[in-house]
């Protein structure tokens, strides 16, 4: 029982801040829910004990009380042989007397004894079962903190993502602006050739009509 009351201790005085901050920067649940199955196993065991403990004491006070109204019984008949006479009855009634008061104080004893580690592991229980309420619901907020913290996460992570496809848009805009400069150069360098073709078309129509009137010219002087 000791055993099992020193685990239990060390249990009870587990810092629930400690496993706070341990569970956060581990951002894990698993060092408080290892914690709260322990305690639950020896709440299990604290019951068994108990159970076992405190049935003894049942046992050990029910044998002093029948110890004790044998001993009451023997003081009685003692006192009823001396004043009788009965000397030699009255020696082995107050032998037997003597052998009884000494069980009797015997199962007292014990059973001070254990309805004490009776009431220990009582108490072992209450404060465990009060650290364990405490546990749960620091795990409660703590599982809300993490949720919080993965969050914020996922949301820096989707922000990231935007960022990258937010570049990626710049990528092709550079692109779409690359390609535009190219159209807008192939079209100057259309008009620039349309322009040439234009000149190149005018100066052959001029050059045949310097030709028409120059044989206009030579019809009217009669020349061939």
């Amino acid at each position: 029982m000791a055993s099992l009351l020193d685990r239990v201790n060390t249990l009870i005085s587990a810092n629930i801040n400690w496993l706070v901050s341990k569970a956060l920067k581990a951002n894990s649940m698993a060092v408080v829910e290892e914690y709260i199955r322990k305690v639950e196993d020896h709440l299990d065991a604290l019951d068994d004990a108990a159970a076992t403990v405190g049935g003894e004491a049942k046992t050990l006070k029910r044998k002093a009380e029948e110890f004790q109204a044998k001993v009451e019984e023997l003081d009685q008949n003692i006192d009823v042989f001396l004043q009788k006479g009965k000397e030699d009855l009255a020696v082995a009634a107050q032998h037997r007397y003597n052998t009884t008061k000494q069980l009797t104080d015997r199962y007292q004893e014990q059973y001070r004894h254990q309805e004490e580690d009776y009431q220990k592991l009582l108490n072992a229980k209450l404060r465990l079962e009060a650290k364990l309420t405490e546990v749960r619901q620091e795990r409660v907020q703590l599982q809300a903190m993490l949720d919080l913290a993965k969050s914020k996460e996922l949301t820096h992570r989707v922000v990231e993502g935007v960022g990258g496809v937010t570049e990626a848009e710049a990528g092709l805009k550079e692109v779409r602006e690359e390609i535009q400069r190219r159209l807008d150069k192939a079209t100057a360098q259309g008009e620039i050739d349309a322009s040439r073709l234009e000149k190149q078309m005018a100066d052959v129509l001029e050059e045949d009509l310097l030709k028409q009137q120059l044989a206009a010219r030579k019809a009217r002087l009669g020349l061939k």
